[in-house]
């Protein structure tokens, strides 16, 4: 298949008319024009993302510090693993999405992209900040680096990560779309169980920062995960050709080793070991995770009788408000931010 072109950075005969703008093989300028745009959710998109600035050290982890000697074995030894996780994750992020944003011929979809990379560099900050504050120095390098030496933790991150070497390799339209793919599966599935325990933590008034802190970083990967099931509807308008009946089904069964990868992840970092959360709480969560993200992409549902959010565990959605923010974080869509009141997305 033939190569993607790669955008020039600097191009005086790029299009300049709106119609002819394309996600990727367009022929773009570059040039960062606000009242011409082919995409015009994206002006929404900027405006709900730039209203949800935020830096890490604005949150008081004191509580947690004095908290996280009392947690249990269970809870400690989940809390490190996951956070070990989640710094990976927005660590590659942060690596990966300059290198879509190479192929992205559409300026505007490339400013969202700017900004998401700037909003998971905080993420990792974050992250950074919570051991800072909690861990003595060598638990902290413990924690930030067990992917390398736990085999589970490096068996899901491998995942992730082959799928975003691949497309440095081979620069075809199709790996790149599951590149793509790979992004939605990181942004909309595997930060949700690592979310999902610092609110039950939350919840049973234990670590309380980490909780905010994870509010936070949740908003802005609502977002982002908005930004990439957009991109996917408009290559799927643009770029037919990637959205076969047969290219359809390697995106759903990647989608659904994500889920199963989660799972099994969520059973051996959490398992029945933290109050509050189950295994079978944990993969009832996943599965409906799965089902939903497919069916908000138009692809059938991966696991039968999970279509709607468990009853066990709606309170992660309600526990995710970072300011009492009327948000269903599972449809990317807020009513109101805490920078910006006034500002009403109605998408």
């Amino acid at each position: 298949m033939e190569e993607l072109k790669r955008k020039p950075l600097f191009n005086p005969d790029g299009d300049i008319d709106v119609r002819n703008r394309r996600m990727i093989n367009g022929n773009t300028t570059n040039l960062n024009d606000f009242n011409n745009m082919k995409y015009t959710w994206v002006s929404d998109w900027y405006r709900q993302a730039m209203n949800n600035f935020w830096v890490p050290e604005e949150i008081n982890l004191g509580p947690d510090s004095k908290d996280y000697p009392m947690l249990s074995p269970g809870e400690r030894r989940a809390y490190d693993k996951i956070l070990s996780f989640l710094v990976f994750l927005d660590s590659i992020q942060t690596a990966n999405l300059p290198a879509i944003g190479s192929y992205i011929t559409a300026n505007e979809i490339n400013l969202c992209l700017s900004i998401q990379t700037f909003q998971e560099a905080v993420h990792s900050q974050s992250y950074s900040y919570m051991l800072d504050t909690i861990c003595e120095p060598q638990t902290r390098n413990d924690v930030l680096y067990q992917w390398k030496n736990d085999e589970h933790l490096l068996k899901r991150n491998t995942f992730i990560g082959n799928l975003y070497n691949e497309f440095q390799l081979d620069k075809s339209p199709y790996t790149f779309m599951k590149t793509v793919i790979a992004n939605y599966i990181l942004e909309g599935v595997y930060f949700y169980s690592g979310f999902m325990f610092f609110y039950n933590l939350g919840r049973n008034h234990k670590m309380p920062g980490s909780a905010q802190e994870i509010r936070y970083i949740n908003r802005d990967e609502n977002t982002h995960l908005w930004l990439f099931r957009n991109m996917i509807l408009e290559l799927q308008k643009e770029e037919p050709q990637l959205f076969t009946e047969e290219k359809k089904e390697v995106y759903r069964g990647m989608i659904k080793e994500g889920c199963e990868q989660e799972i099994a992840w969520g059973h051996y970092a959490i398992g029945n070991d933290v109050p509050g959360l189950t295994k079978e709480m944990i993969t009832d969560y996943i599965q409906y995770l799965g089902n939903l993200r497919c069916t908000s992409l138009g692809f059938d549902p991966i696991y039968e009788g999970h279509d709607n959010e468990p009853e066990t565990m709606k309170w992660v959605s309600q526990y995710s408000n970072a300011n009492l923010i009327k948000t269903d974080f599972f449809e990317a869509r807020s009513t109101a931010y805490a920078k910006s009141s006034a500002l009403v997305d109605d998408l």
